[in-house]
């Protein structure tokens, strides 16, 4: 029996096979509002027989939006624009949804990535904002310089992740998934290079674990029992003196013991200096020594392209699950191929069941959505 198609359970939610559906910022926001764009993407995701869909990175307060045409969950207006996307999406397909809950700190204030190369925008510009961080030491050399935050500022925070995770409750949705990776602000906080304070939150690496830890536990306070509460991570720098692997598996620890359901290990993000040796799974080896450690699920990702490569990466004990992003944007019936390959199964709509072409064994097993 394949592997990659085994059922797996997050905590309090089973997911039908381990295919997960990565985050994808897709910048077609105004206001924070989700809209007909996030209606068609995430219902071509929902009919592509993953175990999970993550929607994109989705910011707990205006300024932690990464653009200004980032997804926000951080007022009404939000959670209801939110909840109608959703809606649309749930009509069709039962596959289970969760929200990556973010503050992109001081990578935040940019153009589109498709425009002016993505670089910041400042605080005097059209669309532009004064960002945060840990310290005032910005992104790039001569970027816009980050306010820092004090006690209070960090309170805020906490205190704005834990509202969206209720926002994200009450939609109904099946998982969290707290964004700490890709030199966003609580990856900033984890980092000695970017992260210069003297305080309860800087310096030691405890101190600089110490916001992470206090969200996680404040989300998982804020949500029911029943809601999958997980944290996506970067596992290294790519920068001498960053934050590196032995410190990943210290912060793993420490949320294993506080009840994490997952741990998904990407890499990479925090510094202009980054030098990353691109290779198929070349992250793989950072889930495998992180799940050594653990007793939670991991998820690996990162350049894993074919069903056989996700198949061994399982089979060989490097992850638990597998995330998928670029390869389901290019290909968003990736599973079905895998299943086709891997001589298993996979459901969507009954709609799509003469997409099998004949002379295949069945792969496709009719489920449907709440209006048949």
């Amino acid at each position: 029996m394949s592997r990659l198609f085994s059922p797996i359970t997050l905590g309090p939610l089973t997911l039908a096979n381990r295919i997960v559906v990565a985050p994808m910022c897709q910048y077609a926001s105004t206001d924070g509002l989700a809209n007909d764009w996030h209606v068609q993407h995430w219902g071509v995701l929902a009919q592509s027989g993953a175990g999970l869909l993550l929607t994109e990175a989705t910011a707990v307060v205006p300024e932690g939006r990464i653009s200004w045409a980032d997804l926000g969950l951080y007022d009404d207006a939000c959670e209801a624009a939110f909840a109608q996307a959703l809606a649309s999406v749930r009509r069709w397909s039962p596959m289970p949804v969760g929200v990556q809950l973010a503050h992109a700190g001081r990578k935040a204030s940019t153009h589109r990535p498709w425009e002016h190369g993505g670089q910041a925008i400042a605080p005097d510009a059209p669309h532009g904002w004064q960002v945060v961080a840990p310290s005032p030491l910005p992104y790039a050399e001569g970027g816009p310089v980050p306010q820092a935050l004090d006690t209070a500022g960090i309170a805020r925070v906490v205190q704005a992740f834990a509202d969206a995770a209720r926002r994200a409750a009450r939609l109904g949705l099946e998982a969290i998934e707290l964004h700490a990776a890709h030199g966003y602000l609580l990856h900033q906080f984890l980092s000695p290079l970017s992260n210069h304070r003297s305080d309860a939150y800087g310096g030691p690496l405890e101190h600089r674990m110490r916001l992470l830890l206090e969200v996680f536990d404040a989300v998982r306070a804020a949500v029911p029992d029943t809601m999958t509460v997980g944290v996506r991570i970067s596992a290294t720098d790519w920068v001498d003196g960053g934050w590196d692997l032995a410190q990943s598996i210290a912060l793993a620890r420490a949320l294993d013991a506080r009840g994490c359901h997952y741990l998904h290990v990407s890499s990479g993000g925090l510094h202009p200096a980054q030098r990353i040796p691109l290779a198929p799974g070349y992250q793989l080896p950072f889930a495998e020594a992180i799940r050594r450690e653990v007793a939670m699920p991991v998820i690996g990702v990162g350049l894993i392209t074919t069903p056989e490569q996700a198949e061994a990466a399982l089979a060989q004990g490097q992850a638990d699950a597998i995330a998928l992003a670029r390869a389901l944007l290019y290909d968003p019936r990736w599973p079905w191929h895998a299943a086709a390959a891997l001589g298993a199964t996979v459901t969507t709509s009954p709609r799509f069941l003469r997409a099998v072409p004949h002379g295949l064994p069945p792969l496709l097993v009719p489920v449907t959505g709440t209006a048949g």
